[in-house]
């Protein structure tokens, strides 16, 4: 007799066609739906076996006070409730009266904002510390410095409020771009120095924004708190990073060496980017502020916002020395550099929120911070140093130039 083998392994059938993989979104999108259903049935069941955790446990109420109106006879509160846990407010304290309120929501839930609208009497230019008792007995600080009616939101004062960032914004960039006939005929040695002052300027911008933003959530965790100025900043950075480079590979696609290379035209347009950001926070606080009563805009304090801001300009033309760009191109530059101011002071004096001011003057902070970044390797000289006498006394002089003005523009 005559042994067979016998295979070990059966094969595909002969003829068969061969199983097609499944597509690679389909990989990607399985796990996200089982944890999404997963967490939707652990919460349907309210952490099955976890509900003895929270027994002895008293809430924790963290509630921010977000803003203050004064209108005759009345104060007005916005509170958000930051905390884990659902928050009723039961009392409101003024100077050690109890006033009689009413609030849109009975109950907060958590990152929820209501409005309290607070009966009381209140004298003009005196001070009020508020109080909010919480039906547990917590007590929520605010105060007044000197009490004054806040302005109605009419459309005059919508009008006034883009006037005035035109005046903060738009005209003191424009001034400083009058400077574009000197900058064209100044030496190399100049330019270098004047782009040193702009990487100071720049800089300033940047750690100002930033202790700015970090100064408005001091006190407010809500959406994150600091960590949202940070997220601002990254945002921008990264944002104007991959632009640029999108840029390059666009219009220079066979030079490998111009890839490398910032063109003076898109480094002006970067600058105009950067500091219109930094100047829709600005008009953002500014308009926010005048809102509630707590700046008040004089002559004088314009003139400080006006020379503060008209350096601006001349960062934007400073790139553009070897350069003759037309009319049009300076006025596009400086209204993407000054228009976002008029629109943060009309921002700020509808809707403001502490942390959406924040997160707008950290988005400037990282804007400003990578276009200075940028301007570094144009301060390099014959022998490839940057930080040379002339640009490390052109950054001292711009930072020292925008701390002095700085302090024409305290409120």
């Amino acid at each position: 007799m005559t042994r067979t083998d016998i295979p070990t392994t059966a094969g595909p059938a002969e003829g068969a066609a061969p199983r097609r993989p499944k597509p690679r979104w389909l990989l990607g999108l399985g796990p996200l739906v089982l944890i999404a259903v997963l967490l939707g049935l652990f919460s349907l069941l309210n952490g099955p076996g976890l509900s003895r955790l929270g027994e002895g446990v008293p809430p924790k109420e963290d509630v921010a006070v977000e803003d203050i109106r004064l209108t005759p006879g009345q104060i007005v509160l916005t509170v958000r409730n930051q905390g884990p846990d659902p928050v009723s407010i039961a009392q409101v304290n003024v100077s050690d009266y109890y006033a009689a309120f009413t609030q849109t929501d009975d109950v907060l839930d958590p990152m929820e904002a209501s409005s309290i609208t607070v009966s009381y009497q209140w004298i003009d230019g005196d001070p009020y510390d508020i109080a909010l008792v919480t039906s547990v007995g917590g007590k929520i600080s605010a105060s007044i410095d000197a009490a004054a009616p806040s302005p109605e939101r009419s459309s005059s004062f919508f009008g006034l409020m883009a006037l005035l960032g035109i005046y903060v914004g738009v005209i003191p960039v424009a001034m400083g771009m009058l400077w574009m006939p000197f900058v064209g005929r100044s030496s190399a040695g100049w330019i270098r120095a004047l782009l040193g002052f702009t990487v100071g300027l720049l800089a300033f911008l940047t750690f100002d924004a930033t202790l700015e933003a970090f100064e408005l959530v001091a006190g407010n965790s809500s959406f994150g708190g600091p960590l949202v100025v940070i997220l601002g900043a990254l945002i921008s950075y990264l944002v104007l990073e991959a632009t640029d480079a999108w840029m390059r590979r666009r219009q220079d696609p066979a030079d490998v060496r111009q890839k490398t290379a910032l063109s003076p035209g898109r480094l002006a347009l970067l600058i105009a980017i950067g500091i219109g950001l930094h100047n829709l926070g600005e008009g953002l606080a500014i308009g926010s502020a005048y809102a509630v009563g707590s700046l008040a805009l004089g002559a004088s304090l314009i003139v400080g916002f006006a020379i503060h801001n008209t350096t601006e300009g001349l960062a934007i033309v400073t790139p553009l020395a070897h350069e003759r760009p037309g009319l049009g191109r300076l006025v596009v530059l400086g209204l993407i550099a000054g228009a976002p101011a008029v629109l943060g002071t009309l921002i700020g004096a509808t809707v403001y929120q502490p942390t959406l001011a924040a997160f707008l003057l950290g988005l400037g902070a990282g804007a400003v911070g990578q276009v200075a970044v940028k301007l570094l390797p144009m301060l390099k000289d014959g022998t490839g140093r940057t930080l040379t006498p002339l640009t490390a006394t052109g950054i001292i002089l711009g930072i020292a130039m925008m701390f002095a003005t700085g302090l024409l523009v305290q409120a």
